[in-house]
Parts: structure tokens; sequence; C-alpha cells
């Protein structure tokens, strides 16, 4: 596990790449059980269902980028476990992303 030690391995870590790794597989199932077909949104361009993943994603990465920038990674809560389990206010803005996903795949 040394040539790995350089990344920080921590749960939200874990959680990001397990759900990016779902994320991936259920595109690739849908794309086998239901054939894309390209659509014309908001943005007048077509796009299949792997386009706005990709939309999707990128968006998240820049609202988590800009949340971090301007309003930090303070804890918003603390759960009464154990010690204390702290919660970030980044899970806001897992929350935007995740209603901007919703959004980027009816709309574009």
């Amino acid at each position: 596990m040394e040539h790995i030690a350089w990344m920080a391995w921590t749960l939200p870590t874990a959680i990001f790449f397990v759900m990016l790794a779902l994320t991936l597989g259920v595109m690739t199932w849908l794309a086998v059980a239901y054939p894309e077909a390209e659509r014309v949104g908001v943005l007048r361009i077509p796009t299949t269902r792997g386009d706005r993943l990709f939309i999707s994603l990128v968006l998240a990465a820049v609202i988590h980028l800009l949340w971090i920038a301007f309003v930090g990674t303070d804890p918003i809560a603390t759960l009464p476990i154990g010690e204390g389990v702290e919660i970030s206010s980044l899970w806001l803005a897992t929350l935007i992303s995740l209603v901007s996903a919703v959004a980027i795949f009816r709309t574009v």
C-alpha cells in the first residue's frame, strides 16, 4: 500500500469512488437495457446520457470548488456518535450538485 500512501483515503473519499463506480455501472446497464438516442435540450445540441453525465460531473466539480473558495468547509453540525462526528458544509454543495444533475438530465 506504499504506492498509494499519497492519497488521503478517508470515508468521504471512499464514498466518492464507490458512488462513481456505481454510477458508471448503472449507466452501462442503462446503455445495454435501453439503447441511447440523442436528444436536443435547452443547450440546442444533441446529447446522450453519457454527455449529460459528463456535464453534471464537471458542474459538480465546479460547484464544490466554488463552495470551498467562498464558503469553506466548516462543520455545520456534530453528531453525538462516540467523541462526536462533524458534518462538513460540503454536504450542502453535494446536495446542490445532485439537484443540478437532475436538472441537467431532465433539460439538457
